[in-house]
């Protein structure tokens, strides 16, 4: 009498192949959640990024805007200047192009003498995707109206830093 333990080789097979169906079903929908939630964190470091400005605009007022990303953040324990004010943390203030970024995003923010001013009356902050299509889809900008923008990114952007290249990305709905 021959004893049947275990499965056969063509049960097995099916079972991989059904579990390969669902994979390939599943993984781009998970792919695309991953991009939409990088894409939101972005977007709410840029809100966190525009109170940031607005505090330091308001306890630096010699200064104005922040000149950098980094004037906004400090490392702990932070003790508040005007290099180093302590307002965002500081793995966003450290996110810059070259960097290891923050969910998906690299981040700038610069400070932008206009007309005749003395200080930083106008800031541009903005945030690319790291890997176009992969870590996300589009470049986000901010300025001193808060007003969050947005377009379509494409490979090789690097995070606004202009203000009129920001004002031309269409706003944010």
């Amino acid at each position: 009498m021959h004893s049947s333990r275990g499965f056969s080789l063509i049960e097995l097979l099916i079972v991989v192949a059904i579990i390969l169906i669902i994979a390939a079903i599943a993984i781009p929908n998970l792919l695309q959640s991953r991009m939409a939630a990088n894409e939101a964190s972005a977007a709410g470091s840029l809100h966190s990024l525009t109170s940031a400005e607005i505090t330091y605009f308001n306890t630096y007022p010699t200064v104005g805007y922040s000149d950098t990303l980094g004037h906004l953040g400090g490392i702990s324990p932070c003790t508040p200047s005007p290099t180093s004010a302590c307002l965002i943390d500081n793995f966003l203030a450290t996110a810059t192009p070259g960097g290891t970024g923050k969910s998906g995003y690299y981040y700038l923010a610069t400070g932008i003498i206009t007309g005749g001013a003395t200080y930083n009356d106008a800031y541009v902050i903005g945030a690319a995707p790291i890997t176009v299509h992969s870590t996300g889809n589009r470049d986000f900008c901010s300025v001193n109206d808060g007003v969050l923008r947005s377009q379509n990114g494409s490979p090789g952007d690097s995070p606004v830093n202009a203000l009129a290249t920001c004002l031309a990305f269409p706003v944010t709905q």
